[in-house]
């Protein structure tokens, strides 16, 4: 995607554009000249947005998804384990990196424009996957599907999709990408990677660490015993994994009497070998958080690796994912592509990222937020803005062409 800037940015421009009133309050928050007070005052805007449009930044949808969504599916959403620390490093790692602005160079037209395994995408910006979207949006994650073909963004599928990769597929005109739970039964996970074969994915991610479900999701928990509906006319009680499974499209007509869990946590490294017999799509491995272990996935056959501590929603390491992507770049220099999520709210943050060393960088509860608050368009209206927000640090950076976005362009704040 390439975009020509028209026109800069203050008093002047903040009067222009769709919602002249949005952008200058907006504007009026921004500016020193206004106290905290008043800022906030100003802010409170933000959760009276009534359309996608209106949204100034992906915080906007937040507010208004949390207005349409049950106080239990809003938990699920938005939790971490125990004190949430980790969801909360994943924002702060991104605030140790400053990005060194640049001057006189010729930024009148920027291409965001990336790809990867022979595949194109008008952005570097993918929807990372998350699980029983139907919770957010009636229509599952079919809004997200329709805004990746809308946006050509690329998509990946979480094993725990309500809505069937086959449809998907056909919703977003083009192949996804495949995120792999494999339960503790191994020909579950064989079923899932061969169904997601057949229906044109063109990748499969290994997501290895969510082994036994991750620590305790206290948000979550508080959240669902505050929740007023009936939440068993959905989840039957006592109907332990199998009974949840059994809601999830890609688990239609298997036997899930032995699935104790969606990870296998007596998964070892050799799996990626077992997984690289099954399929000749490219595989990657989501939960990367060390050289090491990075070096291992490419070892047993991965062809590239995700850094993830999912969302901050399995482990309380206090570890942000972009604290420790430059050492895993470092580890495995050009021979695979890294991808990264955790915590990416800002254009900036995707800027700082590639800078460090990711060739792509995942969003996900921002999309969710979208879709919750406007289906499609809410979906569309959070990669557009994380978009134009990336395009404008890369134009304050002095850089035009992603491949130009580099370490130099940073500078260390703590």
């Amino acid at each position: 995607m390439t975009r020509v800037p028209g026109g800069g940015a203050g008093f002047d421009s903040a009067l222009t554009g769709p919602h002249p009133r949005r952008r200058f309050l907006a504007w009026l928050a921004a500016s020193p000249l206004v106290s905290a007070s008043a800022a906030a005052q100003v802010a409170d805007e933000s959760f009276r947005i009534k359309e996608a449009g209106e949204a100034i930044n992906v915080f906007d949808l937040e507010a208004a998804a949390r207005r349409n969504m049950r106080s239990a599916h809003w938990g699920y959403l938005a939790t971490g384990v125990l004190d949430d620390a980790t969801v909360q490093a994943n924002r702060d790692g991104f605030a140790k990196w400053g990005v060194t602005a640049r001057r006189m160079v010729d930024t009148s037209s920027v291409n965001i424009d990336c790809g990867l395994f022979g595949e194109a995408w008008s952005s570097p910006v993918a929807l990372a996957p998350v699980s029983s979207q139907r919770a957010f949006h009636q229509d599952g994650e079919r809004p997200a599907a329709q805004a990746a073909r809308t946006r050509n963004a690329l998509l990946i599928l979480s094993s725990l999709t309500t809505i069937s990769i086959e449809t998907v597929i056909r919703d977003r005109d083009g192949p996804v990408w495949f995120q792999l739970y494999p339960t503790n039964d191994r020909a579950i996970a064989r079923a899932l990677v061969e169904r997601a074969d057949k229906a044109g994915a063109s990748a499969i991610v290994l997501t290895v660490d969510l082994l036994a479900g991750g620590a305790r999701r206290e948000t979550m928990a508080a959240l669902g015993r505050s929740d007023a509906g009936n939440c068993a006319q959905c989840h039957e009680p006592g109907s332990g994994m199998a009974g949840f499974l059994k809601r999830k499209a890609m688990f239609d007509r298997l036997d899930l009497a032995g699935v104790r869990s969606v990870g296998d946590p007596s998964m070892t490294w050799e799996f990626v070998t077992e997984l690289r017999g099954w399929t000749r799509k490219k595989i990657l491995v989501k939960g990367i958080m060390s050289p090491d272990d990075a070096e291992r996935a490419l070892a047993f056959g991965a062809d590239g690796v995700i850094v993830s501590n999912h969302g901050g929603r399995a482990e309380e390491s206090l570890v942000s994912t972009i604290e420790v992507l430059p050492s895993i770049r470092a580890k495995i220099g050009t021979r695979a592509p890294i991808l990264l999520d955790g915590g990416v709210r800002r254009g900036v943050d995707v800027f700082k990222a590639l800078a460090l060393g990711a060739d792509m960088v995942c969003i996900g509860r921002p999309y969710v937020w979208g879709s919750a608050a406007f289906g499609r368009e809410g979906v569309e209206a959070a990669m557009r803005l994380i978009d134009d927000e990336l395009v404008s640090a890369m134009e304050q950076a002095g850089v035009t062409r992603l491949a130009g976005v580099k370490r130099d362009r940073l500078v260390r704040l703590s």
